[in-house]
């Protein structure tokens, strides 16, 4: 055999395609503003409000979307409860012909996710049947501001809202993000 015969069975990496464009529509810088529905931490917890931002950058050249989450939640009186943070990474596979996301959190929650675009919204759901599985959904029908909300659903249960975010892009914020057009 020859070394040209060779790399011809060597496996290449993917090349990003528009799937990853049209999931980097829903992945811009932003900061945001929102509620906690009460119980939506848990039985017995409070309604809160939160703000927070979220910076997102491509890696092994365009192929994923890294987003760096951050919020702080108060009480509606004020009082600072906690400050939350999430790393996630969102992409497209084309073995599963979806987009997948993985997603760990400063709780130590860690999860896979299948996710779909319909035009200007974006799901995320977790894969499995979990006692408690959540959807994430990004809705941008607002070029303004996209609407980003949690639902979750306890042993089979219909979905039910967990918090709501009105976020606004940063100055920060690209349309390029160095993802394919």
């Amino acid at each position: 055999m020859t070394a040209d015969t060779d790399l011809d069975k060597v496996p290449k990496p993917i090349t990003p395609g528009p799937e990853m464009a049209a999931l980097a529509g829903f992945h811009t810088d932003v900061t945001w503003t929102g509620t906690i529905k009460a119980g939506g931490m848990g039985p017995g917890t409070p309604a809160m409000t939160a703000v927070g931002w979220g910076k997102h950058e491509p890696i092994q050249d365009g192929r994923w979307i890294v987003g760096t989450y951050q919020q702080d939640q108060f009480l509606p009186d004020g009082t600072f409860v906690l400050t939350w943070q999430l790393h996630w990474v969102a992409g497209w596979d084309p073995a599963a012909g979806e987009y997948r996301a993985t997603m760990a959190d400063n709780y130590g929650h860690a999860d896979v996710m299948r996710g779909r675009i319909d035009s200007d919204q974006l799901t995320f759901e977790t894969i499995g049947d979990q006692l408690i599985r959540l959807r994430l959904v990004w809705d941008r029908s607002n070029p303004a501001e996209l609407i980003w909300r949690n639902e979750m659903s306890v042993r089979g249960a219909p979905w039910s809202l967990v918090e709501e975010y009105r976020c606004r892009p940063t100055a920060s914020a690209s349309t390029s993000r160095g993802l394919p057009a």
